[in-house]
């Protein structure tokens, strides 16, 4: 009886076993959806780093706020839009209560309509500022947080090349006209070769200086790297 007894008492523990690895499965399984659902709640959106708390709802940045906006409205004339704030976002009214929806007032116009003081644009330091026809380059610009606008928020432009490398207008035409004759005036715009050639050439016998002096001095000649003066 005990010899057939004992393969009985080994199923009753194999399946006590697997009962036991079964509920542990399942309790880690809805530990980990817990604490995933946790962190997902707990997750702060991209967004609230431009969000002030308890500030005004009509000051908030436009990152903050959803507005019920109409294109058909015209342009350059004043209009009203309602907004409400994104989620996880506080704001207030003028009597500091909280408040989630409001009404904001600006200038019916597109983002890239806006004046150039109310966006920043992405520079080029590659195009040549000193040229005829003068380049252009398209850049990429975004609206300053607090203005609102109509459309797209990000833009392209083209502009006009506008940049500097830390040339002085003031110095390169002080040493035209005291050092020219050797060269320095080139020298110092990046021209090496021109400056070599009015170096061993005394300056054009002095005509070379000259005409330098007139074309450093009108802004025709600049920097060999195609920037503007400072």
């Amino acid at each position: 009886m005990e010899a057939a007894a004992e393969p009985l008492r080994s199923v009753r523990h194999l399946s006590r076993v697997l009962l036991f690895l079964s509920q542990c499965y399942i309790l880690s399984g809805d530990e980990n959806q817990l604490f995933s659902h946790l962190t997902e709640s707990t997750e702060i959106p991209p967004y609230m780093m431009k969000c002030p708390s308890n500030g005004l709802c009509s000051r908030l940045p436009a990152d903050c706020i959803e507005c019920a906006t109409n294109a058909s409205c015209t342009y350059g004339k004043p209009v009203t839009f309602d907004c409400t704030v994104k989620p996880s976002v506080t704001c207030v009214d003028q009597d500091l209560r909280p408040q989630r929806n409001f009404v904001i007032n600006m200038t019916c116009r597109f983002c890239w309509q806006l004046p150039e003081t109310d966006y920043e644009c992405s520079n080029s330091t590659t195009c040549m500022t000193v040229a005829c026809p003068r380049q252009r380059y398209f850049a990429n610009c975004t609206v300053r947080d607090h203005i609102h606008c109509l459309g797209n928020r990000t833009f392209p432009k083209l502009l006009y090349c506008n940049w500097t490398g830390g040339y002085k207008w003031s110095t390169a035409l002080a040493l035209s006209i005291t050092l020219g004759g050797f060269g320095a005036d080139r020298f110092y715009l990046g021209q090496w070769r021109e400056g070599l050639g009015k170096l061993f050439s005394f300056g054009g016998l002095g005509i070379w200086t000259l005409i330098d002096v007139l074309l450093i001095g009108v802004g025709y000649v600049g920097p060999a790297d195609g920037s503007l003066y400072i």
